[in-house]
Parts: C-alpha cells; structure tokens; sequence
C-alpha cells in the first residue's frame, strides 16, 4: 500500500468513542506506576483528548486497542510517546520573575566571596525558557565570563527536550524577555519561511538536556547543585512522592544551596533539611542544624 493510500485508510477509521471507567483506571495506574504521576478521575476529558492523538498517529480505533499495544510493547517507545503526550508543559521565559531576582542576588554575592563555579539544575525544563533564563541570568550575558557554570536541565519528555535543545523560538514566546536580552542573547534566524529566534551558543553550551524519571530513585546524577529549580511540577505527584523527591533534592543540594519550587507548592511538613527564606524558596540546612 503507498503512503497515500495507508493514510486515507487510517482516516476512513472510526474515531475512538468515549473511555470507559476501566479503560480510564487502567492509563491512570499505568501512567502512575510508570512515572508516579496522578490523574485524578476529573482529568478524563484531558486523558481521554490526549491519548486520542496517539490513537490518531497510530491509526488505532479504541482506547482498548492502544492500551493493549501499550502492555505488549517491550521496547517502552511507545510509553515514552504516551508521556509525552500527557504531560502538560506550561512555561515561558522568566516565569516568576522573583525567582530570577532572587538567583541574581545571591549568585552576585557568592561572586563576591570569590566563587566563580556554579551548578544549577532545572529539574522540570520542559521546552527549555527556564533553563535558558537561568543561563541568561547567571551567565555569560550577566558578564560573568571566566565563571564555570554548568546548568543541567531535566524532563520526562522527549519531545519538550528536542525543542529546549533546539533553542530556536517564536517571537511571541519572547514577550517576557526584556529587549536588551533579545538583542544580546538571542540571533534571529529563518527556518522553513519563519522568523525564529535562537539562543545564543554562549548560552547554549552552559546546558545540558537530559530525561530523568522523577519515580526512577536515586536520580543518576553525581556532584551537588548550588540551585534547584523544580517549579510546578510536585503538584502532580502525591504526598508520599512528593517527599522522597524532597529527600533526593536535599541529597543533591549542598548546604547553603537553595531549592526553587511553585508558588503553589511547600515543604512544610516534609523535610527538616530545609528552612523557607521566602515563599516558595528553601534554603538546605545543614545535617542536624537550624538557626
């Protein structure tokens, strides 16, 4: 059959009728056991939209049909393209801007006492405006030339991580980086009859893209991070993930390093490694001491 051919036959199937309560219950436990997310039951019309792409790509009629390919898929790809499919990936460049004049701060006065190497991770980079505005922040572009700074930005999925890696940017997901950035961080470009904008290789080389797992325990990074970013993404977690992703932050972060998370997010009641400084900002204590 020749492309044409197989495509009309893949638009001449029905389209996949509502999910059942146990369809529903079984990518809930699926996705939950596999990525420790949690889809509450009033997130089916979301779940039941997002698999329906896939179900679309793969020409498949039912969402039975695609669970079942799901089960009997040993290479875990099609996992990944489920993922990727209902992860929901909000973000622009300098979101919450507090936490970027917070970084500034105190990166300024660590340079101050003579540090000039810094680890920072973005553990939720999603299509990668966070990273980069740390990078613009803390990096060449804030004059800080001779510093060794290393940013390791994370996701769970694949395709956020090939567009964060891209680099390259519509001007309206430019509006929250102030003029002066766009002019010193960012080269225009043309690609496929579009204007993009593309970040900076200066920039570009402080990052580092990798797929992490937030279930997948202890995370396969070595060395500690000065700053974690992991903003907005605990919320889809519940309670007892939530804290042994605080236990692996307060591993990975030095004493005196800060971790960053939403402002719809706490660590109340979670973790004695940390104190709060601001809202939505914790310091990580030393082993046993409180101030």
């Amino acid at each position: 059959m020749n492309a044409g051919r197989r495509d009309a036959a893949v638009l001449d199937r029905p389209a996949a009728t509502g999910m059942t309560p146990a369809e529903l219950a079984a990518y809930q436990k699926l996705l939950f056991d596999q990525t420790g997310i949690v889809l509450q039951d009033n997130k089916r019309a979301l779940v039941e939209a997002r698999v329906s792409l896939r179900l679309r790509a793969l020409g498949m009629a039912s969402f039975g049909e695609y669970l079942e390919l799901l089960r009997q898929d040993r290479t875990g790809e099609e996992l990944v393209q489920l993922i990727d499919a209902v992860s929901t990936n909000v973000t622009h460049f300098f979101r919450e801007d507090e936490h970027f004049q917070f970084l500034s701060e105190v990166t300024e006065g660590w340079a101050r006492q003579g540090t000039d190497r810094l680890r920072i991770w973005s553990a939720a980079c999603s299509t990668g405006e966070e990273p980069y505005s740390i990078a613009m922040t803390v990096g060449t572009a804030n004059g800080r030339r001779n510093a060794d700074i290393r940013i390791l930005a994370t996701d769970i999925s694949t395709r956020v991580l090939a567009e964060a890696e891209a680099g390259r940017y519509p001007e309206a997901r430019l509006s929250t980086v102030p003029e002066a950035r766009r002019r010193t961080c960012f080269t225009r470009v043309s690609a496929g009859g579009e204007t993009l904008y593309e970040v900076k290789p200066e920039l570009r080389r402080l990052v580092m893209f990798r797929r992490l797992n937030f279930k997948t325990m202890p995370y396969p990074i070595r060395g500690t991070f000065d700053v974690i970013f992991c903003r907005n993404a605990m919320i889809y977690f519940d309670r007892p993930q939530r804290e042994r992703m605080v236990r692996e932050f307060a591993r990975l972060l030095k004493p005196g390093g800060y971790l960053l998370v939403g402002h719809a997010e706490t660590l109340i009641g979670m973790s004695d490694c940390f104190r709060v400084i601001r809202p939505s900002i914790y310091e990580r204590l030393k082993d046993g001491v409180r101030p």
